[in-house]
């Protein structure tokens, strides 16, 4: 049976962007294993729950899976799982992420795993693609540098960060994704042009954001002829 396991934000996952490849994945037969970076429940951002922000209807389907959902509410800890025993792994974003998931040494060396491993895929939307920005290979070179990616876009930062990177919950954003990944060597196009961004570039995928969460789930699908 293909595999994947999904790495989640303790500090804020955006809900979409993990539920709608969550829920595809198993919908397709996939046996999905939910990891944390310290096994602690995965915390959703409020604002991909409120109904202004995201729609009544997917608003409460993200919150009756997130409650629901065995999975999500008992997951690993990063540092007891081997991304080599998984066909995908999948880094739902959210500015969680951040603080979290793309600063887990863990995290990052299940990153290297899933691109180069034989036949395995990774996976990492929105604001996790920030994580492309902090994993080097063995020999120092970002895993990054020459390839191709999308993922949250500066543009989309500028309208939610004050002028002091201040979150609207207070929160300073350590930094942005764009930035960061270029600086790594990442060619980055966000196709903002696009109502949707996935991008492949061997066994490595991104997407921009919310908005590309289901393109992402069937792309990674199709990628792992898991349909």
């Amino acid at each position: 049976m293909t595999s994947a396991l999904f790495i989640v934000s303790e500090d804020g996952y955006w809900g979409e962007e993990c539920i709608e490849p969550l829920t595809s994945l198993t919908d397709a037969g996939v046996d999905v294993t939910v990891a944390t970076p310290t096994g602690g429940v995965p915390v959703v951002d409020e604002r991909s729950v409120d109904p202004d922000e995201v729609g009544e209807e997917l608003a409460e389907r993200v919150v009756e899976v997130h409650e629901n959902d065995e999975r999500l509410q008992n997951p690993e800890p990063i540092a007891r799982v081997d991304a080599d025993e998984y066909d995908a792994v999948v880094f739902p974003g959210g500015h969680g992420t951040a603080w979290d998931v793309n600063q887990d040494r863990h995290a990052r060396q299940a990153l290297l795993q899933a691109v180069a491993g034989d036949g395995s895929k990774a996976l990492v939307v929105c604001h996790a693609v920030g994580i492309l920005g902090f994993t080097r290979e063995a020999d120092g070179s970002f895993l990054v540098e020459g390839r191709e990616v999308t993922g949250f876009p500066n543009e989309w930062e500028e309208g939610i960060v004050d002028d002091d990177d201040l979150m609207p919950d207070g929160r300073k954003l350590p930094y942005w994704v764009e930035d960061e990944v270029k600086a790594a060597g990442g060619v980055w196009d966000a196709e903002l042009d696009s109502d949707t961004s996935v991008t492949v570039d061997g066994d490595l995928i991104t997407a921009r954001g919310p908005g590309s969460s289901a393109a992402a789930a069937q792309t990674l699908l199709d990628e792992l002829d898991a349909n």
